[in-house]
C-alpha cells in the first residue's frame, strides 16, 4: 500500500475512534529497575535465537495477565445488539512507527506464549512492518493494543483507542529518577530507580475508573517484580 494511503487509513481509523468512544485515561508510574536488570541479563541469549528482548515484550506478558483478571479491557461493544463482547482470547497489537505511518501488527494468543517466543515474534513483526511486508491478516483481530512512545524518547501521552477495542496501554521512556524508599520501619533514603510512565486509555462505556486503577496496579506489580510476572503469566 502506498505511503499516503497508509497514513490516510490510520487517520480515518483514529477519527472514527475519537468520535465513537468516550475516552478516559488513567496515569501511573512503574519502577522497572529490577525488570531492566533481568532484561540486561537475558537479552544476549534471546538475541542469539533471533529475538529482541525489550520492555514491550514484558509489557505484553503483564498485560495478558491483567486482561485475564479484568476482561472488560479485552472487549468490544456490539452496537447493533447493545452488548459488551468479552473476548476469550488475548490478541495484542503493538504500534510500530514506520515510513508508511503508524501500523499495528497483532500477536495472537499472547497469554499462551513464553517471553522468549514473544521476543522473537515481536521482532519479526516489527522488522516486517518497517519493510512494508506485513500481510493484511497480521494487522487484524487485535483485542487490546500497546504503544511504546519510549522507544523514540517520549514520556507521558494519551493514546487513542484502536477502534473497536476497549482499551490501549501507552508506555513512556524509563528514566533514572530519585526515589524515596523505606529502609526500615522509621528510616528512609533516596535511591536512583528506573521509573517508566504508563497511561491506560479506556472506553468509559465498558469500564470505570476504579476498575482501571485495579488493572493498572496488577500490571505495575508484574512489571515491578519479575517474580510476580512469572506467577501471573
Amino acid at each position: 500500500m502506498p505511503l499516503r494511503s497508509v497514513r490516510r487509513a490510520t487517520a480515518r481509523q483514529m477519527a472514527l475512534a475519537w468520535s465513537q468512544i468516550p475516552h478516559v485515561s488513567n496515569q501511573d508510574e512503574v519502577d522497572v529497575t529490577e525488570l531492566e536488570a533481568l532484561r540486561e541479563r537475558l537479552k544476549d541469549g534471546v538475541a542469539a535465537e533471533g529475538g529482541r528482548l525489550t520492555l514491550t515484550v514484558f509489557a505484553l506478558k503483564a498485560a495478558a495477565a491483567a486482561l485475564k483478571r479484568f476482561p472488560r479491557f479485552n472487549a468490544s461493544i456490539d452496537m447493533a445488539a447493545g452488548v459488551i463482547v468479552l473476548k476469550r482470547y488475548c490478541h495484542i497489537g503493538v504500534a510500530v512507527d514506520s515510513e508508511r505511518g503508524l501500523v499495528v501488527p497483532v500477536i495472537r494468543d499472547v497469554d499462551r506464549k513464553s517471553v522468549r517466543e514473544l521476543a522473537g515474534e515481536l521482532h519479526d513483526l516489527v522488522t516486517k512492518a518497517r519493510a512494508g511486508k506485513l500481510e493484511v491478516a497480521e494487522l487484524q483481530g487485535g483485542t487490546f493494543t500497546i504503544t511504546n512512545a519510549g522507544a523514540v524518547g517520549g514520556g507521558y501521552f494519551a493514546p487513542i483507542i484502536n477502534f473497536p477495542q476497549a482499551a490501549i496501554l501507552g508506555m513512556g521512556r524509563a528514566r533514572l529518577q530519585p526515589v524515596v524508599r523505606a529502609t526500615h520501619p522509621q528510616g528512609f533514603d533516596i535511591q536512583p530507580r528506573q521509573i517508566m510512565p504508563l497511561v491506560l486509555c479506556f472506553d468509559h462505556r465498558v469500564a470505570d475508573g476504579a476498575e482501571a486503577i485495579r488493572f493498572m496496579r496488577m500490571l505495575s506489580a508484574c512489571l515491578e517484580d519479575p517474580e510476580q510476572l512469572l506467577l501471573n503469566a
